[in-house]
């Protein structure tokens, strides 16, 4: 059997040999008729080879580029969490205590590390912040404030009444001489058995909302420190917070230059920003934060205006202009000189070419009066006389009589001020005035110095107008005074009973009624001459989130007002269909 099964296994194994053989052979002889035999034939048909190669090349690419092509429709480029914003900011920081808060620099701390009870929205009005509401009663001569609920300091501690009350006392506390003094005046702060802040006014004052924008400091940090000292306080190193971001530290650079590193906050109100981390980088130059800017070293800057915008020049940084309620004027001392003389005022504004002083300030809009339309829209207004130099001139030359007027013209070095004070120069002396212009720079110096003293004939300075209408501060004959803000001397009072019934009454119409009667009088006495209303200039990088074109600022410090949704991380994300 053995034999038999061996037999057979052999004679497979010939056969499938023999097989293999022939299939090899048949194969070899295959190949040599259909393909090494028919290459010789290539040449006939390269052009056809050609044309198939370059269509299926041409479909791949048609794929790839169409897979980018319609990548959008199931996809988005988006800002995420994460991330530090790097601003830079002027000015040193003596102390982050807010109540304290007068440089640059120490301003933006204050905005980004604490809360205030009332805030600017994103309209540019007055709204709310920490309060829940803000309730006018008696007719405005006393205000009830509600907190929102579950408010927390970074510590975790809760933020109350008692910390606003306690706040408040600082303030109006000579021996703090705080910032904020002057939105407390008089008023009495105190709490009610419904939890309400309630603050008394010795009048009324429509628009006291806004004196509400101050910044509340925690009472169990810092109820057992003495006033006189607070400044020196280890809060004002190391504070506890209400705001956006937490403290984290600060590194210290070459020249007194400082970086200040913020953390975001889990308590905010408004929620944790997307930023996981904020850093202040404080210089004490522009040039040094245009050097910084054009290099990369920092994220924005509100810090560059006027002529100094074109010394920004990297690619990477791009610029906008937001306008704010500040706008420069030209104060006329009526207490110096000739400057009393009305019929002097009224011929130097027709002799001037506003057209001409507002083009020295590009990037503002015209001006003409101390009220904005953002602040209050009125029925009417006044019209101001059109320019007319020869009769300008002349009337000047009748009024200096054999001799010649001579004015002390001063302004400060910020901004467009510096080339708009030198425009209006060159026409006040083609009018026949003698002029002496100083130019001073910004600070503490220059306001004691000559803003407190009235050390001019005309100044040309910006003020803030504010949210909300509110002219007292600048032409009632109360604020004729160092600490005033009547930087014209301007007495009237006429002006006085208009100024004190528009902001005693809450009544819309009879306010607009009131503000457009003062307007007459603005123009006919001529107190200032209206030049333009300033802007915000906002340099930052492209790749960047800032606030939003549709926030409108009050002051450059609003525009933090949308700070949770700033954002410096982007990530691709697909859509959800």
């Amino acid at each position: 059997m053995a034999n038999i099964l061996k037999k057979r296994g052999q004679k497979f194994l010939r056969r499938f040999k023999g097989a293999s053989l022939k299939a090899s052979e048949e194969g070899k002889e295959h190949i040599k008729e259909n393909l090494i035999g028919r290459i010789s034939h290539i040449e006939n048909i390269k052009l056809l080879i050609l044309e198939w190669g370059l269509l299926v090349v041409a479909l791949i690419m048609l794929s790839v580029a169409q897979a980018f092509w319609f990548s959008d429709s199931y996809s988005e480029s988006m800002f995420s969490s994460g991330g530090t914003y790097t601003e830079a900011t002027l000015g040193e920081v003596n102390s982050l205590n807010p109540l304290f808060a007068t440089t640059n620099s120490e301003r933006v701390l204050s905005k980004l590390l604490f809360a205030t009870l009332s805030t600017v929205d994103y309209s540019g009005h007055v709204g709310l912040g920490l309060a829940e509401s803000i309730t006018p009663r008696e007719d405005g001569k006393q205000w009830a404030v509600k907190l929102r609920d579950n408010l927390k300091w970074s510590d975790g501690e809760p933020i109350t009444s008692d910390d606003v009350v306690f706040t408040a006392g600082l303030i109006k506390n000579p021996a703090i001489s705080s910032i904020y003094a002057s939105n407390l005046s008089s008023v009495e702060v105190s709490k009610n058995e419904n939890d309400e802040i309630v603050f008394t006014l010795p009048s009324v004052y429509a628009d006291f909302a806004s004196a509400l924008n101050f910044p509340i400091v925690p009472k169990h940090i810092l109820e057992d420190s003495d006033p006189k000292t607070l400044i020196e306080n280890q809060f004002s190193l190391n504070p506890v917070t209400s705001g956006a971001f937490t403290f984290n530290a600060v590194q210290g650079t070459s020249e007194n230059e400082k970086t200040y590193y913020l953390s975001s906050s889990t308590n905010y109100y408004r929620g944790k920003t997307l930023l996981n981390s904020f850093a202040v980088h404080t210089y004490n130059s522009r040039d040094k934060i245009i050097d910084a800017l054009n290099a990369g070293s920092i994220t924005a800057t509100a810090e560059i205006s006027g002529p100094d915008t074109e010394k920004v020049t990297s690619s990477k940084i791009i610029r906008k202009n937001s306008s704010v309620n500040s706008g420069a004027f030209m104060f006329f001392n009526l207490t110096s000189g000739v400057m009393k003389e009305v019929s002097l005022r009224s011929a130097i504004r027709k002799g001037l070419n506003l057209e001409e002083i507002r083009a020295a300030a590009p990037d503002t809009s015209k001006l003409d009066y101390p009220l904005l339309k953002s602040q209050i829209e009125l029925t009417s207004y006044p019209e101001i006389p059109a320019q007319d130099f020869e009769a300008a001139k002349a009337k000047i030359a009748e009024i200096a009589g054999e001799g010649k007027i001579q004015l002390e013209l001063a302004t400060v070095n910020a901004g467009y001020l510096k080339d708009v004070t030198e425009v209006i120069k060159g026409q006040l002396e083609a009018l026949g005035i003698e002029v002496h212009l100083s130019v001073y720079e910004e600070g503490q110096e220059f306001i004691s110095q000559v803003v407190s003293r009235r050390g001019y004939d005309i100044l040309v300075y910006e003020v803030e107008l504010g949210a909300d209408p509110d002219l007292l501060p600048y032409y009632h004959s109360s604020q004729v005074s160092t600490s005033g803000l009547n930087l014209s001397n301007y007495k009237s009072a006429m002006v006085d009973d208009l100024l004190l019934g528009a902001r005693d009454t809450l009544n819309q119409d009879l306010r607009v009624k009131k503000y457009e009667s003062f307007l007459q009088y603005f123009v006919n006495d001529v107190p200032a001459v209206g030049l333009y209303q300033s802007s915000l200039t906002y340099f930052y990088n492209r790749n960047v989130r800032t606030f939003g074109n549709d926030v409108r600022l009050v002051t450059p410090i609003d525009r933090f007002t949308d700070i949770s949704n700033w954002a410096v991380n982007k990530t691709t994300k697909n859509k959800t269909p």
